[in-house]
């Protein structure tokens, strides 16, 4: 049986905004995109009403972004690079200072509570519907960025208090955070945000990650 062929992207991008006058045009038309979704949902999203809430032209639109989708997923794109960013520059200062593993944890949690769940109403009506979005192999790409980057900085971290954060462990732990987060994000439950939320996220990655003595149930390798 011959397998299923793979649905192409949705073009992003057409002009990339290499002036400052174009970089604020890119960013009023996500501007607009964010205040229509949290006012009336994605439904109600089309270029003709980002474009009118932007102040432009839709042939001013279309010369950035052919489609709504195409829109939305460079606002995901753009914010899937400023987390990696964060997430990079706060493991190499967390090794740099060789900060211990359970603090790490914490900060790592909040990073990613904040950028994928919490925040303004605005920002958290985005962020659900990224969420919703998340066949898309931007976010998957962003799920194994993250384990690998998380992977590197355990290691470098050399806690003896940790198992060696092989593949189906990072795995694991990052897709059970993650999955998470993006059910709050999608039920848009008041814990968002709060520190027993948060408390429990970092008492389930350690319960992953520390090194036990004793091996967990399952089946047997072989």
């Amino acid at each position: 049986m011959p397998a299923p062929r793979r649905t192409a992207a949705p073009p992003t991008r057409r002009r990339q905004p290499t002036q400052e006058r174009a970089q604020r045009t890119i960013e009023a038309i996500f501007e607009a995109t964010a205040q229509i979704v949290e006012a009336d949902g994605d439904a109600a999203l089309t270029t003709n009403k980002v474009a009118q809430r932007a102040g432009f032209s839709i042939g001013t639109l279309y010369q950035y972004f052919p489609s709504k989708e195409a829109i939305l997923l460079a606002m995901i794109q753009r914010e899937r690079r400023r987390v990696m960013d964060r997430l990079q520059a706060m493991m190499q200062a967390s090794v740099a200072q060789r900060r211990p593993v359970q603090e790490v944890l914490a900060e790592l949690v909040h990073l990613l509570v904040e950028s994928f769940g919490s925040g303004p109403r605005s920002r958290r009506a985005m962020i659900r519907l990224a969420w919703r979005l998340d066949h898309h192999e931007d976010i998957t790409q962003a799920l194994r960025e993250a384990s690998e980057r998380n992977t590197l900085a355990l290691i470098a971290l050399q806690d003896p208090s940790l198992r060696a954060p092989d593949p189906a462990l990072m795995f694991v732990a990052t897709r059970a955070v993650m999955g998470v987060i993006r059910s709050a994000s999608l039920e848009d439950s008041p814990l968002l945000g709060t520190p027993a939320f948060e408390a429990e996220l970092v008492r389930m990655v350690w319960g992953l990650l520390r090194l036990d003595p004793a091996p967990a149930p399952g089946r047997a390798a072989g």
